[in-house]
């Protein structure tokens, strides 16, 4: 919209580092637990403490990464274009508020069973086309599944883990093949901001989530789609 250059790979590496360091280190704590109960259950062969959450994490990367190896090339170069983006922000952006409004809000994330799982991964792999969201997809399958909004919110940040791990390091092959020039000033900079804002942002978003509910959201995805369309069409963008 503000008419500049693409930023290129190795920014969006940058931004995508800077959000995975947010989640690990406001997660820290459940990812140990989580990462020991899933270690001992691979050895004993039966579940642990919290290793069924291990492996939903896991087990709902799966469709995402199948899709990316797939489909990005073709996302990158057919579907980033600012009525696609307009479109699918306005259009899940409404999906999001009724499932908020329809879910039953009763299930804890612990309680996710494989089909739950597969849903969940099938609609994190949607996001694949730009304006979707990554985490507001995530979530509303969740919603709809009756998870409350709090577990919604942890699982999806639980799962961008090995999602952003994955978009990462596919984004880095393709940098070491091109080999593209890297400005570290520009890249630290970039990671700090991703950084600090994804961890304000995960904070307060979990602090108020259950009191507000998904409206104020769903009316900044209206706003925004909104703009990028009337930007569009007016030639501004």
């Amino acid at each position: 919209m503000l008419g500049w250059q693409d930023q290129g790979l190795v920014f969006d590496i940058a931004v995508h580092f800077g959000s995975l360091l947010a989640v690990v280190t406001y997660f820290r704590h459940d990812i140990k637990q989580i990462s020991r109960d899933w270690s001992r259950s691979v050895v004993q062969r039966q579940s642990v403490g919290q290793s069924r959450l291990g492996w939903a994490v896991l087990w709902g990367t799966v469709p995402v990464g199948i899709a990316g190896l797939v489909l990005h090339d073709w996302v990158e170069t057919s579907l980033r274009s600012n009525m696609v983006i307009a479109g699918t922000t306005i259009g899940f952006g409404l999906l999001l508020w009724y499932a908020d409004k329809r879910g039953r809000h009763q299930r804890s994330e612990d309680s996710l069973n494989w089909k739950d799982v597969l849903i969940i991964g099938v609609a994190q792999a949607i996001a694949l086309v730009p304006g979707t969201s990554r985490s507001g997809i995530t979530i509303t399958a969740a919603l709809m599944l009756g998870l409350t909004r709090k577990a919604a919110a942890r699982f999806s940040f639980l799962l961008s883990i090995p999602t952003i791990i994955l978009a990462a390091g596919y984004q880095t092959l393709k940098i070491s093949q091109a080999h593209l020039p890297v400005d570290l000033l520009f890249v630290s900079i970039g990671t700090a901001a991703s950084a600090i804002t994804a961890y304000v942002c995960i904070h307060l978003f979990l602090a108020v989530i259950e009191r507000i509910g998904m409206f104020p959201f769903v009316l900044y995805r209206l706003l925004l789609g909104g703009t990028l369309i009337f930007a569009t069409m007016s030639g501004v963008a």
